[in-house]
């Protein structure tokens, strides 16, 4: 029989082995033993023909940071398929599947990264993550940066991953869409090649660095900053390997201040799409949703949502400012004034990516502008920012 199963540690050797075979690598039994406790934690759906596994699915729990609110995400990972058994309609089966799996474990958002842009857009996913790509000659830090405060190197362990998460957490409430990293992802995230240094003042942390030097370059693989200061003691610690380093690659928001801040902004940078994103459950994202808290208009109005792979998310949303609260009402009213969406651009508006303006400027948004007005007011500023891959 064929269909779909949801597959255990006894299928690991078959996961594998499509792993390997998709995305071509090759890994020692030692690796295979790793990688088997690392994917305990997800869920997989595998497209079953007779006893063989054609086709997989994995999803990850998350948790992420919309601002100081943390939702429930699903990752959307090692999607693969033996080459004799694609364009059948088994990967678009088991996204499905996972999509209503995911809204059943109340998870009201999901990620994923793309093979194909326009493959995952059929399937509701939309990009919402961009990176800017720095590529910086050494010479542009050369200035006094007035950092105040010393540089401290740590050694990988528990105690440095405490204070590494403490800085992060801070770093990435100003953003959207962050991970909420966990001690067993920060251990992924580190490598024992990697030089790790904290920016203290006074005793606090202020800013971290996780790098590598070689080849006369300095890769930045991981920052995070609490405090202009500790950006600038990090910045300035940069700068101190000018005889050692030509080059400085770092990988930054797509908002990043960086270019103001150095004395010479002429330097190569490339903002590429990354991640994409999808809304799971439009009714439990929106009750969730961590609106403006400078939203001063007391009306109300609707929002059409059009989701046409997971149908249940189609409808009309009426949101109402009541008591200083954004409330999501079960009547709607037909007079008030509407604006009509798939559910592609709800994820980028929610998320930040994309303004209601923006969208509406190119007829990816349509309705009311007094609606378009009032979705304008209620979603937060915020860059959207995952330093993070799965």
């Amino acid at each position: 029989m064929s269909g779909i199963k949801r597959l255990t540690k006894a299928d690991y050797r078959e996961i594998l082995a499509l792993n390997q075979y998709a995305f071509q690598y090759t890994r020692t039994e030692e690796e295979n033993e790793q990688y088997g406790d690392k994917i305990k934690s997800h869920t997989i759906f595998g497209w079953m023909e007779g006893d063989e596994l054609a086709a997989k699915v994995h999803i990850i729990p998350f948790q992420v940071y919309l601002g100081d609110s943390v939702l429930d995400m699903g990752g959307i990972a090692a999607v693969a398929s033996w080459p004799e058994q694609r364009r059948g309609g088994k990967v678009k089966q088991l996204l499905q599947k996972a999509l209503y799996t995911m809204r059943e474990e109340g998870k009201t958002l999901s990620y994923l990264h793309p093979f194909s842009v326009p493959f995952y857009r059929k399937y509701g996913w939309e990009l919402a993550f961009d990176q800017l790509e720095c590529t910086i000659p050494i010479q542009h830090f050369l200035k006094d940066w007035n950092g105040k405060g010393k540089m401290i190197r740590r050694k990988k362990s528990k105690q440095t991953v405490s204070l590494l998460q403490q800085i992060y957490k801070d770093y990435a409430q100003h953003f959207t869409g962050m991970l909420d990293r966990t001690s067993d992802w920060w251990d992924h995230k580190l490598d024992e090649r990697d030089q790790i240094i904290l920016a203290q003042q006074q005793g606090s942390s202020e800013g971290y660095l996780v790098y590598q030097v070689a080849d006369h370059t300095f890769t930045i693989k991981d920052a995070a900053f609490s405090t202009l200061n500790g950006r600038k003691q990090i910045l300035q610690f940069i700068r101190n390997h000018d005889s050692m380093v030509e080059t400085v690659k770092w990988t930054l928001p797509a908002d990043d201040p960086l270019s103001l801040l150095v004395e010479e902004p002429s330097f190569e940078q490339k903002l590429a799409p990354y991640f994409m994103a999808r809304i799971v459950d439009v009714k439990g994202f929106l009750e969730q949703y961590p609106y403006s808290s400078t939203v001063s208009s007391n009306q109300s109005f609707i929002i059409e949502v059009a989701d046409d792979f997971l149908v249940e998310n189609t409808g009309s949303y009426q949101i109402t400012h009541k008591q200083s609260q954004l409330v999501i009402h079960p009547e709607k009213d037909p007079s008030l004034p509407r604006v009509k969406m798939n559910i592609q651009q709800l994820t980028q508006i929610f998320l930040g990516y994309k303004r209601p303006q923006e969208l509406a400027a190119v007829l990816l948004v349509e309705g009311d502008p007094a609606a378009v007005e009032l979705l304008e007011e209620m979603i937060p500023h915020r860059q959207t920012y995952l330093p993070d891959f799965f």
